[in-house]
């Protein structure tokens, strides 16, 4: 099996299953508790607090825990539409953000939120210019990913998050950072960026624990009541092996952090080197887009014939967003950049664990069952 959908999610990391192993047996406390093993447990959540801060280059206060992205990304624009709903109605989001951010706007727009979806080019990039172009004297939040997690576009946050602040220091810069994390540095106190969110499993971390960034003094309003856990900011009890895993994810991301990324390039690159002479394919994915994420498509190939394909092959990749399997309907994202390859487009994604040897193996297999399905079907 050769697995290449790590933008859907990533295998657990022999650190961090050791790390975990004794908050799932012996230490096992509610952190809450006041007795010895309470403390223990709240002891263990935040030094894995600091830890992910350290990383994050922020104030581990302003971390909150969560269960995962999905969550991280809800509580960011519902509890910035309620801390500013008086008085601000207005929020603007790209139009290729994760479903996450997505159907939480249109729930707020159900409460009463207008919102602005800012276009992007083909290769899915956002001009900064465009968002600020946007905004409006009520606009409460301004919500833009990181990098995208179907064409791996690093978007300019930084850059978009100075402009927006400077047309109006007011308005509450959120960003999707997921699948940021694996492959950018990010000094968060060093940005104009008041809330960003992360997820465990993207970095071989365990599923079921995420972060979300609140930078202190930014008008928010807690979604989860019912405990005084994360400083009355998430109530219920922590999931504290989750958190343990997290941090030594964290740890082995900064420990190998320069060694990885430069071989997610080379794995990319030679995955690519051995496709691009197939006729009719098309590299969806910018030039210049996060090494951990290459789309390509391949004329007269549905991507759903071609990943039931590979998968019988023993390659797994997607089509897209792992949220939205099993869907029929075109990636959102691909029709937002305008390119004419919405039921063709198939996403590669790679973490460290593949290797180079892999990549000739699975492109080998991909240009045989394109072959394969071209002699027996079209795109229809």
């Amino acid at each position: 099996m050769i697995y290449l959908d790590n933008a859907a999610t990533t295998p657990l990391a022999e650190a961090v299953q050791k790390a975990m192993e004794p908050f799932l047996t012996s230490i096992y406390g509610n952190p809450s508790s006041t007795h010895t093993a309470g403390r223990q447990a709240r002891q263990a959540v935040e030094r894995a607090r600091r830890t992910i801060a350290s990383w994050l280059d922020c104030d581990p206060r302003d971390l909150i825990f969560t269960s995962g992205g999905t969550e991280a990304d809800n509580a960011a624009l519902v509890g910035a539409y309620l801390g500013r709903q008086q008085s601000r109605k207005h929020i603007v989001a790209s139009a290729i953000e994760h479903h996450a951010v997505l159907h939480t706007l249109s729930f707020l727009e159900s409460l009463g939120a207008e919102v602005t979806l800012v276009p992007v080019d083909r290769y899915g990039l956002v001009d900064p210019a465009n968002v600020v172009r946007c905004l409006r004297p009520d606009t409460a939040l301004v919500s833009v990913m990181a990098i995208n997690n179907e064409l791996g576009t690093i978007e300019p946050i930084e850059e978009m998050a100075r402009l927006v602040k400077r047309h109006d220091p007011q308005i509450i810069v959120h960003s999707d950072m997921v699948q940021a994390l694996p492959v950018q540095r990010i000094g968060l106190v060093q940005t104009d960026i008041d809330m960003a969110t992360f997820s465990a499993h993207k970095i071989h971390g365990p599923k079921g624990i995420g972060l979300l960034y609140v930078r202190k003094h930014t008008p928010w309003q807690p979604l989860l009541y019912g405990g005084n856990q994360e400083q009355k900011r998430r109530g219920g009890t922590e999931n504290v092996a989750g958190a343990i895993g997290f941090a030594a994810a964290i740890d082995v991301l900064a420990r190998h952090f320069d060694d990885h990324v430069a071989h997610l390039v080379s794995l990319r690159d030679v995955f690519w080197a051995s496709l691009a002479d197939v006729p009719g394919v098309h590299r969806l994915s910018p030039p210049d887009a996060a090494p951990s994420i290459l789309n390509v498509a391949f004329d007269g190939v549905r991507n759903d014939v071609l990943l039931m394909r590979l998968d019988l092959e023993g390659v797994m990749a997607s089509a897209g967003s792992a949220c939205t399997a099993g869907s029929l309907e075109p990636s959102h994202v691909i029709q937002a950049c305008g390119l004419g390859h919405v039921r063709e487009a198939v996403r590669f994604s790679f973490s460290w664990q593949n290797t180079i040897d892999e990549m000739k193996q699975a492109a080998r297999v991909v240009k045989e069952c394109v072959q394969l399905i071209r002699s027996r079907f079209t795109v229809s």
